[in-house]
């Protein structure tokens, strides 16, 4: 079976490459444990004391692209604010640009109903 076309939209524009369904739950996987770092961040900061500081999201896959996301928790107010670095390349072309993390989860969630459902 080919990988399904899987598009992120970034900041400024959007990209599209080859993905795979299973690749896809893992980077969900992996944004849902960040979600839930971004939050243990937002809900621990007060104005007296600081939050302990969370582990940065390192996710990379290696396919018929390369695709890397980046995102340190803890430079974020809030899991709506955060956004992430992204890189995706391959033997021709390499980008990378920022998007917001929400909009990358959305994508995602698009992506899985269209190749799943």
């Amino acid at each position: 079976m080919t990988p399904t076309q899987l598009t992120l939209n970034l900041v400024e524009g959007s990209v599209s490459f080859s993905f795979s369904p299973t690749a896809a739950r893992e980077l969900q996987a992996a944004i849902a444990q960040l979600m839930d770092r971004l939050k243990a961040v937002a809900v621990k900061s007060t104005p007296i004391g600081k939050a302990t500081p969370q582990p940065p999201m390192e996710y990379r896959h290696m396919g018929e692209v390369f695709l890397e996301v980046f995102c340190n928790p803890n430079i974020w107010a809030s899991p709506f604010a955060a956004k992430v670095l992204l890189t995706i390349k391959d033997s021709n072309i390499r980008i990378t640009s920022e998007a917001e993390l929400t909009r990358i989860s959305e994508d995602l969630e698009r992506y899985l109903a269209e190749t799943e459902g």
